[in-house]
């Protein structure tokens, strides 16, 4: 029982290594990307970054925040992939009964506030 306590708590204490030096790495790269501004061009530049956007991406899968991140990224495709799109007429269909919806909303909240409007004017004689 205890060895297994044991085993997660420095299992915890490896994630949170390769986490930090997972940051450390990211944070280099962007550090690199303008350090080196005037010195190399842009592309190698932009290489550079994302290399160490891959290597820590690969340092922060090695954690077990990592692999259930990842779990959770593919398990979100395969449900992707199970939505039913609507077609293109289905889409402006939808949209035209959403403006027509509205517009009906919006002239009957202005009959409404112009009704309420004269029912005040008339209660305490104000207005017209």
């Amino acid at each position: 029982m205890e060895a297994q306590h044991t085993e997660k708590a420095g299992s915890a204490a490896k994630d949170t290594a390769l986490l930090i030096i997972a940051a450390i790495v990211l944070i280099g790269g962007m550090f690199a990307f303008y350090y080196f501004e005037g010195q190399l061009n842009a592309l190698v530049r932009t290489l550079m970054i994302l290399g160490a956007f891959a290597a820590t991406l690969a340092l922060a899968y090695q954690t077990a925040l990592g692999r259930d991140l990842w779990g959770y990224v593919s398990g979100a495709r395969i449900e992707m992939r199970k939505v039913v799109w609507p077609t293109r007429q289905e889409a402006v269909q939808t949209t035209l009964m959403i403006v027509i919806v509205v517009a009906v909303m919006a002239l009957l909240i202005a009959g409404l506030d112009w009704v309420l409007l004269r029912g005040v004017e008339l209660l305490t004689g104000r207005g017209a």
